[in-house]
């Protein structure tokens, strides 16, 4: 029983296909789009192994570089602010008066109350408006309001 060169270039593309599920990147499924290009060929030239490494290679290189602007623009984690660091800069209400030497005090912001402490050791009154400076940890760093 011989193995079919088609067969090799499925079993190669199906290797790249899971590598890309278990990899960060959109990259290496254009790998296995060139491996199914490359088995195709062989179907045409079987024995042609030359001809169908290069389609491989040729259409694998062509998908990485025309998508990896579109991938980069999608990709752009860096100003994505999501969770925690969405508060930051905001207004919030003071719910319970913070003192930095007695370790409490607690803030209310769109519904949620949050550990906070003063950026300086000054103490915020309840009821007073503050400014969300930084976090840190799980405390929210605030200042008073103006």
């Amino acid at each position: 029983m011989t193995i079919q060169i088609w067969t090799l270039w499925l079993i190669l593309a199906g290797f790249f296909f899971i590598l890309e599920i278990a990899t960060e990147g959109f990259l290496v499924c254009w790998f296995g789009v060139g491996a199914l290009c490359a088995m195709g060929i062989s179907f045409l030239f079987p024995e042609s192994y030359l001809l169908q490494v290069a389609i491989m290679a040729v259409i694998s290189i062509i998908l990485v570089l025309s998508t990896r602007k579109l991938f980069k623009k999608f990709s752009a984690k860096d100003n994505l602010q999501t969770n925690v660091y969405t508060i930051l800069g905001k207004k919030a209400l003071v719910s319970q008066t913070i003192d930095n030497l007695k370790g409490q005090g607690q803030i209310k912001i769109d519904g949620d109350v949050w550990s906070a402490r003063n950026e300086t050791d000054d103490i915020i009154s309840e009821g007073e408006a503050v400014e969300i400076v930084r976090i840190d940890g799980v405390k929210a760093i605030v200042k008073k309001s103006n």
